[in-house]
């Protein structure tokens, strides 16, 4: 709870627009098994819940960070993300409803223009997170430890790699690679046991923004720890990118 005070405090914008996205995963959860729905052999309903957690860890953590910087206008950074990522949101969660895609969904013009749309919306996203990495690195933060400072730029720099790594899945409109989308996968993730997942690297790699800074803060404290785990982190995410490119599940 003091968490959420303080980050309330620090950015309200992003503070309830994760909330927000909280609350919806945890009544989809509820309609996941209360409404039929499915898509590719599984509730309908994931994919939405899926993004709607990992907006929720984007939102905060970029309200969390965001205030170590001095001279950032962060009201347009938070409109940005909100008007963006709800777009994303939304659209999904209407296919959902549907039992239809949306991403990779080049059946009628209009759903490929909004694919396309959500590609856009994904892309500044991260072009944006890419703008605030870099001022992580030119800002003087001496307020801060070094080995957290270090987390985080480590963690926006692989957020940022790892989210453009979504277009290896674009350009072959399927994230699965030696079997078709939608074969058996691990609960709720539903990623690939048989065959290759691209959908993994991109888990890990832009996960990194949460893990990374927090390891290094609470656990590390140190700076050459945290270049380890970084290092270690990033060698994990692209040999899980490189088994699904050669078709290879890790389960």
């Amino acid at each position: 709870m003091s968490f959420l005070l303080e980050l309330k405090t620090r950015n309200p914008e992003l503070f309830w627009f994760g909330l927000i996205c909280l609350i919806l995963a945890l009544v989809l959860g509820v309609l996941s098994k209360v409404i039929p729905t499915q898509f590719l052999g599984i509730s309908a309903f994931y994919k939405p819940i899926k993004f709607c957690l990992s907006t929720t860890f984007f939102a905060w953590s970029m309200a969390w960070f965001c205030f170590y910087l001095p001279n950032f206008n962060v009201k347009f950074f938070n409109w940005s993300t909100i008007i963006l990522l709800g777009f994303e949101i939304v659209y999904i969660l209407v296919q959902a409803t549907k039992g239809q895609a949306s991403h990779f969904n080049l059946s009628t013009p209009f759903y490929a223009f909004m694919y396309s749309l959500m590609a856009l919306a994904a892309s500044l996203v991260s072009i944006y997170t890419g703008y605030i990495a870099y001022l992580f690195f030119k800002e003087p933060l001496a307020q801060l430890p070094d080995y957290y400072v270090w987390g985080i730029r480590l963690g926006m720099v692989l957020f940022v790699i790892f989210s453009f790594q979504g277009f290896a899945m674009g350009s072959r409109l399927t994230h699965t690679i030696g079997a078709a989308d939608g074969g058996k996968g691990i609960p709720f993730l539903n990623w690939s046991i048989s065959a290759g997942d691209l959908r993994i690297a991109h888990f890990l790699g832009m996960h990194a923004l949460q893990l990374i800074p927090i390891l290094a803060f609470y656990v590390l404290k140190n700076t050459k720890a945290t270049f380890g785990l970084a290092a270690v982190y990033a060698l994990v995410a692209f040999l899980s990118w490189y088994m699904a490119m050669r078709g290879k599940s890790p389960f």
